[in-house]
């Protein structure tokens, strides 16, 4: 299902499926939409396996129809949190996100229940002190995905960071630049399965 929700005083346009299991929060990168995920043919994947989740098109994205836009990591992280309630209720999710959007599922995580991260490249994830302290708290799985090109983000600050994760894992996605899930969709797809299994 499209449509639009409104939440922490933003309205975006989202597409979710309600079905039984843990649901899954998907937040793009700052120069994406929620299109994103249909292009790379995750969305139908989800569909044909009946698993449920919730794209959201983010407050902060350049292209995104949001009203208002805005880089506030708060109300991101209460949009994404108050739109995935309004959809599943008081239940748990898995996060997904990708460099900006990857961070602010780290800062969801450091104030809400999670099952689990799949972040791609987070950027700040380092620079943010009070999440770095938080980090010892995460006793949930985390991926962390990082493309052998990147340009933005160092393979040693992805290696940082899941060190500094209790529970976690890089995932190097060899000929892939920072938005290594467009590049490698199919590997990105099979790792968000494998993840999503482990933790039902």
């Amino acid at each position: 299902m499209e449509k639009r929700l409104v939440a922490a005083g933003c309205n975006c346009q989202a597409i979710y499926n309600k079905s039984s299991g843990i649901p899954i929060i998907f937040l793009h990168g700052l120069s994406y939409t929620i299109e994103i995920w249909q292009e790379i043919n995750l969305v139908d994947v989800l569909l044909k396996k009946q698993l449920p989740f919730l794209a959201l098109d983010m407050p902060y994205g350049f292209k995104s129809q949001c009203q208002p836009k805005t880089r506030d990591i708060q109300t991101n992280v209460d949009f994404a949190f108050e739109a995935f309630t309004k959809v599943f209720g008081q239940t748990t999710p898995l996060v997904v996100g990708a460099s900006l959007g990857g961070y602010i599922a780290l800062k969801y995580a450091e104030r809400f229940p999670v099952k689990g991260l799949l972040v791609v490249a987070p950027a700040n994830s380092l620079d943010d002190k009070e999440l770095v302290k938080s980090y010892n708290r995460f006793d949930f799985p985390v991926r962390v995905v990082w493309g052998s090109l990147d340009s933005l983000i160092s393979g040693e600050e992805m290696r940082t960071l899941t060190d500094r994760l209790p529970n976690s894992k890089m995932l190097v996605y060899e000929g892939a630049a920072h938005s290594a899930y467009q590049d490698r969709p199919l590997w990105f797809i099979h790792d968000l399965l494998k993840l999503y299994a482990s933790i039902e």
